[in-house]
C-alpha cells in the first residue's frame, strides 16, 4: 500500500521506531492507519494516532511544513558558504525521495537497515545507471590519486554511476575525475544535503548538484555532520551500490567500515592491492586476504561486476545505443554452476513444457517486465519481487539465451525474448 511522502515522513520522526524496524514492517505491508498502530510500540502508536486525530497538535505536522517549504524552495533562505556551509540550490533540483516516490532505488530494500526519506539535490536520472562505490583514504598517496582517477574515468566511460562520501582523498578525487568525463556521480552526505562537508569540497559539491550527479542525505537540510553519522551513512553509499571499491585503506581505515557493511548486505567487495610496504595498502590487503576480489586493471572489475552492467563504451557508444535499441553485450561474465543448463532455464522450466500452471519463474517475471525502454536493475528487482543474487543469476541467463540485453540506462528486451 502506497502512504506517500507525508506519511513516511511522520514514520521515520516517530520514538522508538529505527530503520531495522521500519523495514521489518514495511515487509508486512500492513494497512493504514489501522495495521501501522497494531504494530508500533506504544509510545510510537500514540504520536501517530495524535497526528492522525488532531494534526494541529502534533509536533509532526511542523516537520512535515518544513520538508514541503524545502521542496517548494520557501524553507531555509539560501545562504553563502561562509554562513554555516550552506550553498544556493535552485527549488527544482529538490527532492524528497520515500519508498513510493517513482525514482525511490529499490537495492536500497535490500539492506537490513534501509533510509525511509533521503533528501537529495540535483539530478535523479543520475540514479538510472549500475552504481558502484569507490572509496578510499583520506590521506592518499600519489599512486593512490592515480589509481582513483584511472578507474573512476572507466567506469564513467562504461556507464556506470560511482557512489561516493565527498570525502577527502580517494572518494572525491574519483568522483571529480569521472564528473570531468561528464559521467554520473553520486554523493551520499553524513550531514544534511544543504551542508558542504568538508568545506574544502565547496567546488565539487556544486558540480554534483548541477551538472548531472546528484546529493543525497538522511539528515534533514541544515544538521551538521557528526561523528556517529558517518558509518549510519556508509550503509547507505554501500546499499545504494551492486558492490565497493577499495582503492587505497590503511589498516583502520574508515574504508574498512564500508567493505564490511557492502560484504553484510550481499554486495561485492572489490581492492586494489598496492604495496606490502606502503601502510596505505595494507587495509586493502587485509580485504583481499579475506576473500575480496583481487583488481589490477579496470578489466578485472568488469569480470567481477559482469552480471551488473556493460564493461566499455564510450559515452558516444552509449548514447548511441540507448537511442537505437542496440545493447552492450558482456556475455563472458561468470555464470551460475549450480544451473545445468544456463541457456534453457529461465523459461523453459518442466512446468511449461507440460503447460501445467504454476507460479512464473523468476527469469519469467524478469523478461515480462523487460520492453524496449531500459530498466535499471534496482527497479526490476523491486517490480519482481526477487533478491540481488536472483536478479544477478537470471539476467545473466536471460542475455545467454538472447532474450535481453543491456543498453545505456538498464536492461532492454530482445526480439527472440517474445512470449
Amino acid at each position: 500500500m502506497e502512504l506517500g511522502f507525508a506519511r513516511w515522513m511522520a514514520l521515520n520522526a516517530l520514538p522508538q521506531v529505527g530503520p531495522r524496524r521500519l523495514a521489518r514492517l514495511r515487509q508486512l505491508n500492513p494497512d493504514w492507519p489501522g495495521g501501522w498502530l497494531a504494530r508500533l510500540p506504544p509510545g510510537a502508536a500514540a504520536e501517530l494516532r495524535l497526528w492522525l486525530d488532531h494534526p494541529r497538535r502534533s509536533p509532526l505536522t511542523a516537520l512535515i511544513e518544513q520538508a514541503e517549504a524545502w521542496l517548494a524552495g520557501d524553507g531555509g533562505k539560501a545562504r553563502s558558504a561562509a554562513n554555516g556551509g550552506r550553498l544556493h540550490e535552485r527549488a527544482e533540483a529538490r527532492h524528497l525521495l520515500h519508498p513510493d516516490h517513482p525514482r525511490w532505488p529499490a537495492l536500497l530494500d535490500q539492506i537490513p537497515d534501509p533510509p525511509v526519506l533521503l533528501w537529495a539535490l540535483g539530478d535523479l536520472d543520475a540514479l538510472v545507471p549500475p552504481r558502484l562505490a569507490l572509496v578510499g583514504s583520506r590521506r592518499p598517496t600519489r599512486e593512490g590519486l592515480v589509481n582513483a582517477r584511472s578507474f573512476a574515468v572507466a567506469l564513467a566511460e562504461a556507464g556506470w554511476c560511482l557512489v561516493s562520501g565527498m570525502a577527502l582523498g580517494i572518494d572525491g578525487a574519483a568522483q571529480a575525475a569521472a564528473l570531468d568525463l561528464g559521467g554520473r556521480s553520486i554523493a551520499v552526505l553524513a550531514g544534511g544535503v544543504d551542508v558542504v562537508y568538508p568545506g574544502q569540497h565547496g567546488a565539487l559539491y556544486r558540480r554534483l548538484r548541477d551538472d548531472g550527479g546528484l546529493l543525497l542525505a538522511e539528515s534533514p537540510p541544515g544538521v551538521r555532520p557528526r561523528s556517529g553519522d558517518f558509518p549510519r551513512r556508509n550503509r547507505i553509499v554501500t546499499g545504494l551500490s551492486c558492490g565497493v571499491l577499495v582503492v587505497e585503506a590503511a589498516e583502520h581505515s574508515g574504508s574498512l567500515v564500508s567493505a564490511r557493511l557492502a560484504g553484510e548486505q550481499g554486495r561485492e567487495v572489490l581492492a586494489l592491492p598496492g604495496s606490502i610496504h606502503s601502510p596505505q595498502a595494507r587495509g586493502c590487503l587485509r580485504l583481499i586476504r579475506e576473500g575480496a576480489a583481487l583488481v589490477r586493471h579496470p578489466d578485472d572489475l568488469f569480470e567481477e561486476l559482469a552480471c551488473w552492467g556493460p564493461r566499455r563504451a564510450t559515452p558516444q557508444c552509449i548514447a548511441a545505443g540507448a537511442a537505437d535499441g542496440r545493447v552492450v553485450r558482456h556475455v563472458d561474465g561468470p555464470v551460475d554452476s549450480s544451473v545445468d543448463n544456463p541457456v534453457d532455464s529461465p523459461l523453459d522450466s518442466a512446468s511449461e513444457r507440460t503447460g501445467a500452471r504454476a507460479a512464473p519463474s523468476p527469469g519469467r517475471k524478469l523478461l515480462d517486465l523487460l520492453s524496449a525502454t531500459p530498466l535499471a536493475v534496482d527497479d526490476l528487482m523491486g517490480l519482481a519481487g526477487c533478491d540481488v543474487a536472483a536478479c544477478q543469476r537470471e539476467l545473466t541467463l536471460l542475455e545467454i539465451a538472447g532474450q535481453a540485453g543491456l543498453v545505456a540506462g538498464g536492461w532492454v528486451r530482445l526480439d527472440g525474448g517474445g512470449s
